[in-house]
């Protein structure tokens, strides 16, 4: 049978540089990336696809905002259901003309995904998750005051917008995944982490202004599907310690103690790899079988076990 496979793929990796962030540019990268996720399908496992959209949701943010004086507003949780369908449908797209020049009788379908998140979630009352554009410290400021942002400065590159960034709870559209998974369709889900949205007193949901991770939503989805793998795919090959300095060590395999062991010792930065090691701890002590770290390109040879960095029980 079949191993499961829940892929988490970066919303910037689609966006090579700031000379290529074309729609047609973005589709290109998606394409790269597509072709390295068909090697695991030829190597037996069903992928579920999880995406970032980060820096797609700051460009329809910025197009709103442009526009705003001729149309309404897009609120932040409609961002992400554009970004879903948008991102979703150049997946689509790459991997069914992947199919057809290799000739694999498979087909895709993303699933626009609500994830539920606490109301109470104590990320509402500070805000650290930087959307949209970069802005200078005046203008950050006059935003803060006629439109009640949160703002802060994001690691010397100027100001941004932040937003919540509450855990996710819920799928709600968990059963529509587990059911095309289960017939065998490679399926894009949870993307940006999923639309937020909260349960009122009767218990209807409505969208929330926050942005969830995506890897904490796609480690969630990986143990719901309860996949035999969880691949977190980031720019880099290899996890490191005292990465950029010059006593430099990448992993190759490590336990989940001595995850928690690095993490104490502060060798991942919180915007950076930290997020993506708490989900994949996650992932393991909520059942999760095994994961592991690397960049599209050495996809194919990190399940062979020659890259990436494993993480084990």
């Amino acid at each position: 049978m079949a191993k499961t496979a829940v892929v988490a793929v970066g919303g910037n990796s689609l966006i090579l540089d700031s000379k290529h962030q074309t729609v047609a540019d973005q589709y290109l990268a998606a394409s790269k990336t597509m072709e390295h996720i068909c090697v695991m399908i030829q190597k037996g496992y069903d992928v579920v696809l999880t995406h970032g959209n980060g820096p797609q949701v700051g460009f329809i943010l910025l197009r709103s905002e442009l526009a705003r004086s001729q149309l309404h507003e897009v609120p932040l949780d409609s961002c992400g259901a554009d970004t879903q369908g948008a991102i979703g449908y150049n997946f689509q797209m790459a991997l069914g003309n992947i199919f057809r020049k290799n000739k694999i009788n498979k087909t895709v379908a993303t699933i626009v995904t609500q994830v539920v998140v606490d109301r109470c979630d104590p990320a509402f009352k500070k805000p650290n998750k930087p959307i949209g554009p970069f802005y200078s410290r005046e203008d950050a400021m006059k935003r803060k005051e006629n439109e009640g942002w949160d703002v802060m400065e994001d690691a010397g590159r100027g100001w941004r917008r932040v937003v919540a960034s509450p855990l996710p709870m819920e799928i709600v559209e968990f059963e529509a995944i587990k059911k095309l998974v289960d017939s065998g369709i490679i399926v894009v889900a949870v993307g940006g982490g999923g639309i937020p949205v909260v349960r009122d007193e009767k218990g209807d949901l409505r969208g929330t202004a926050a942005v969830i991770d995506k890897d904490f939503a796609s480690a969630l989805l990986a143990n719901k599907l309860n996949a035999d793998l969880f691949v977190i795919s980031t720019a880099v090959p290899k996890v490191c310690l005292n990465y950029g300095k010059p006593n430099e060590k990448s992993l190759d395999k490590v336990t989940v103690a001595e995850v928690k062991k690095y993490i104490e010792e502060g060798h991942f930065k919180p915007g950076s790899m930290l997020p993506k090691m708490q989900a994949i701890l996650k992932f393991m002590e909520s059942g999760g079988k095994g994961a592991v770290i690397t960049d599209p390109a050495h996809l194919g040879e990190a399940l062979d076990g020659k890259n990436g960095t494993w993480i084990l029980p």
